[in-house]
């Protein structure tokens, strides 16, 4: 039961200790990862809120945007935090907009493209019922009274997005940031035409919402914004999507289809080996040779993980070309670089500096994490790193280190587009679970499996 007072409100976070938060599932809000755990976007930044007033955080998942806003009428929570726009309903208000996005109709490659309002008259539009988008078709539909919209109750935006690509419809009308991350997943979606102007992202309370808990929740939004805690929470989510072009999406989402199966053992035979999600893996060695195993780069490196003769050595590896050793001492090398930085790191950051290491040696990466400290930025930090490793390049940087130089922005890319391609595989392929029969009920295997990968 929630906690509540005579008038059948609930009691306000400060006297209940329980922020108690509506939200729904999505690739912007809240999701369960493989592990069972929840992540997302919204799920991260209303934790971090609630740690930072002294409460507990209860999340209340929904379908749709409307199920918010009736139980927030009703007092059934203090806030919904699920990629809302303010609303118009004088019983509810808007918090403090940490985002912006707009709503884009998304359309398959084949499909007769909409350029302008006037190319939706008559045609069919599909839209997730209850939400914002659903809304604003219906604005638009006073114009053009002849769209024929169809809402779905039961599927999300990005559930509607594979229909789209899948043409079984013409269009659907959805949030820019999900098309962003479903376009990778998906890359027969194209951006079409954007209906009404962008919108900011705000959590959502009450008209009679606790003033205390309204201005705690301003000036979190602003001093995260002001200490950059925003801005790295939106590159965790959202910083890597937009990397990849269509073509490169189509030609590895063909290639999970039609290359990746000769291999998946062995990527799982390395994911026992090393602990690491064998997704993640393939993510890696796909961006280091396309899944080809006689790769061979002008610098020497070779085979499936690009393997430098030295490391060949040192791992014990008698051919670079043959895939199964390739693949054993790469995911190895891998492991060992990601142990090698220190436990101040965390995940996910702990992951991508490793993959950039990868690219780079671990020499280049301990340079570029000396001049971080020099210039006041967090080594620690992947988005901090992100700014600091493409100065590898340059003399007036590389000149003070005994590493030398570096292609640090090469390092950057690799980073990003592995991040965007183990994204794809998660979507396409599911988690390993050797032992998942024997051992399912194992505290000691879920705990395995929650380290296996890291966080999204």
């Amino acid at each position: 039961m929630l906690a509540a007072c005579g008038d059948n409100r609930l009691l306000p976070p400060a006297e209940s200790r329980e922020l108690v938060v509506l939200t729904r599932e999505g690739p912007t809000t809240y999701e369960i990862d493989d592990s069972g755990a929840p992540a997302g976007f919204e799920y991260d930044l209303v934790h971090l809120f609630a740690d930072e007033i002294g409460v507990n955080v209860r999340f209340v998942v929904v379908k749709h945007d409307a199920d918010i806003a009736k139980r927030l009428k009703k007092g059934k929570a203090h806030m919904g935090a699920a990629w809302l726009a303010p609303p118009t309903d004088p019983a509810l208000q808007a918090g403090p907009s940490y985002y912006a996005s707009a709503n884009i109709i998304a359309q398959n490659e084949n499909t007769l493209p909409v350029e302008t309002p006037d190319d939706l008259d008559d045609k069919p539009v599909q839209v997730v019922a209850g939400s914002r988008q659903a809304m604003a078709l219906q604005e638009l539909r006073k114009q053009f009274p002849r769209i024929q919209i169809s809402e779905h109750k039961r599927i999300s935006e990005l559930q509607l997005l594979e229909r789209i690509a899948e043409q079984s419809g013409e269009s659907a009308l959805v949030d820019r940031a999900v098309l962003d991350i479903a376009s990778n997943y998906y890359p027969q979606l194209q951006y079409a035409l954007s209906v009404g102007s962008e919108t900011p992202i705000v959590w959502v309370f009450p008209a009679n919402a606790d003033p205390v808990l309204l201005e705690q929740a301003k000036t979190f939004i602003e001093s995260r914004r002001d200490d950059g805690t925003l801005a790295r929470l939106v590159d965790r989510y959202f910083g890597h999507v937009e990397r990849l072009s269509a073509a490169d999406s189509l030609r590895f989402v063909e290639r999970i289809r039609t290359t990746l199966p000769q291999y998946r053992t062995m990527f799982q035979a390395a994911q026992v080996n090393t602990g690491i999600d064998w997704r993640l893996l393939a993510a890696l060695a796909y961006q280091e040779s396309q899944w080809n195993p006689l790769a061979t780069s002008p610098t020497g490196v070779r085979g499936m993980m690009m393997l430098t003769e030295d490391t060949a050595d040192h791992l014990r590896v008698s051919n670079r070309l043959d895939p199964k050793q390739s693949i054993r001492a790469g995911s190895q090398y891998f492991s060992d670089l990601r142990d090698m930085l220190p436990e101040t790191v965390r995940e996910p950051d702990r992951t991508w500096l490793a993959i950039a290491a990868y690219n780079l040696g671990m020499g280049h990466m301990n340079g570029a994490r000396r001049i971080a400290e020099g210039m006041k930025k967090d080594p620690d930090s992947w988005y901090e790193m992100k700014t600091v490793l493409p100065l590898l390049a340059r003399p007036e940087y590389y000149e003070r280190l005994k590493s030398g130089r570096a292609r640090g922005g090469e390092a950057v890319i690799t980073a990003e587009n592995v991040r965007m391609y183990y994204d794809i595989l998660s979507r396409y392929e599911p988690p390993y679970r050797p032992f998942a029969e024997s051992q399912k009920n194992s505290p000691a295997n879920a705990q395995a499996e929650r380290n296996s990968s890291p966080p999204k």
